[in-house]
């Protein structure tokens, strides 16, 4: 008779007990190598089950990839953490990576018709000149309501509603509404006032802004994952896209990678876009679970920029970039944050267009993306030259965060799509919190949590 034993599994949010059976083991297929995948099988690896992660691509990490540059490794899409992101520190506790992290105050700049702003201070709000009087106090007062109202019933408002109704229609259109065209096109009308909130409150919260960032690069936390996973048994299979998963005659799930023979999984747990499961489960025993995750969520994508300069333009970490004119809305200036040893002595620039993935703008060459950005930059920064630049690139991503309309939470997938088998853990969940590594976490021991409770 085996013994038997109670295995726990703690987090940042918590300790989960599972009873197990020494010498028992269960297997778990995680699809998708991001975060939440590599989180999901990291957890599940540490209480004995045997898992395997299957990703798609040659590297892991997801929107969190990377590429080398000089003698450092960077981020493809800019990130940073939060002092609120308890998810993601708490991993980084687990891993014994937090105190790796450095924090510095960073600030926001808001750039229209030339003219650069600095909106971090009630100060400098009452200097922001394309407002009138009535209408900077307004946006105050909005900001201020945001930090302390409750969200109940916002998700069924749209921003463009309820920022109008407090801050005016002028002001709407002046402030708020390019800033919403610039995540989300021409279907920012449609976002509910639930997602401003709960940024907002994430970002800003009344408070000085202080962001943080991990000494040599997220890189660092993927490499601690992967080396834990592996460490209690797990399996990572990189350039392995799941084409079919099914049910066995006997009910259980098999998972087949391009022609290779299907592997048989107790559960399986799917971290990638929402549009593959759908293709994947297609004319199978589970087509009817795909409906389930059928509700019409679109996603948008990104088209970025990585410039290596050898100055910087501003102070500030974000800028929003208003003007109809210039090919991107958002200009990310890292080195405001990162170290300079973390960016090889360069100053590391970012810059973004978010555009759906059938936009003609996402499929232009790199060469057209780049050309653009650069005249885009002459125009705001009209000192900027050529010499400055030393080095440029190019990463589109066409899932990064869904296009929300009012009720989202009402429609978002389930967590569990057949229970003690399937499980989702994407993108398209994550909401009401903001998308992010933090999100993801927070989403992935949900997951864990209830496939543990089944068992």
């Amino acid at each position: 008779m085996s013994d038997s034993s109670v295995l726990k599994v703690t987090s940042d949010t918590g300790t989960t007990n599972v009873s197990k059976t020494v010498g028992a083991t269960w297997d778990v297929a995680v699809i998708g190598g991001g975060i939440s995948g590599l989180v999901t099988a990291y957890w599940l690896a540490k209480t004995g089950a045997r898992v395997t992660v299957y990703e798609a691509s040659d590297q892991l990490g997801g929107l969190g990839t990377f590429f080398q540059y000089r003698n450092v490794f960077l981020e493809r899409f800019y990130h940073c953490m939060l002092p609120s992101d308890r998810h993601l520190l708490g991993v980084l506790r687990e891993l014994g990576l937090v105190d790796q992290v450095y924090w510095k105050e960073t600030s926001f700049g808001f750039m229209r018709d030339g003219r650069l702003y600095g909106l971090n201070t009630p100060l400098e709000l009452l200097r922001f000149s394309p407002l009138s009087w009535v209408d900077r106090i307004r946006v105050g007062l909005t900001g201020l309501w945001g930090s302390i109202c409750s969200p109940n019933g916002l998700d069924d408002v749209t921003c463009v509603e309820w920022l109008s109704r407090l801050s005016g229609r002028r002001a709407f259109e002046t402030f708020w509404k390019p800033m919403l065209q610039a995540k989300f096109g021409d279907r920012y009308h449609e976002v509910p006032a639930l997602w401003f909130w709960t940024r907002f409150n994430r970002e800003k919260g009344g408070k000085r802004e202080r962001k943080g960032y991990i000494r040599g690069g997220y890189r660092r936390i993927i490499e601690a994952l992967v080396k834990s996973i592996e460490a209690h048994g797990g399996i990572i299979r990189l350039q392995s896209p799941v084409e079919k998963l099914d049910l066995t005659e006997n009910k259980q799930l098999a998972v087949c990678v391009s022609q290779s023979v299907p592997q048989v999984f107790d559960r399986v747990v799917v971290t990638t876009p929402i549009s593959f499961l759908r293709k994947a489960m297609a004319g199978g025993q589970l087509a009817s679970v795909a409906q389930q995750i059928d509700v019409g969520i679109d996603m948008q994508g990104v088209v970025n920029a990585v410039f290596m300069l050898r100055r910087g333009f501003t102070k500030h970490y974000w800028v929003a970039a208003i003007d109809e004119e210039i090919p991107f809305q958002g200009i990310v200036e890292s080195t405001t944050l990162l170290e300079k040893i973390d960016t090889a002595g360069v100053h590391l620039v970012y810059l973004m267009n978010y555009v759906h993935r059938t936009d003609s703008r996402f499929h232009q060459s790199d060469a057209e993306i780049l050309e653009a950005y650069m005249a885009g930059l002459k125009r705001l920064f009209p000192d900027f030259q050529d010499e400055d630049v030393i080095d440029r690139f190019v990463f589109r991503a066409p899932f990064v965060e869904p296009l929300y309309t009012t009720g989202y939470q009402q429609r978002k997938p389930p967590t569990v799509l057949l229970p003690g088998k399937l499980y989702l853990a994407t993108t398209t969940q994550v909401y009401p919190e903001v998308t992010s590594w933090n999100g993801a976490i927070g989403l992935a021991r949900e997951v864990v949590d209830e496939l543990l409770s089944e068992i």
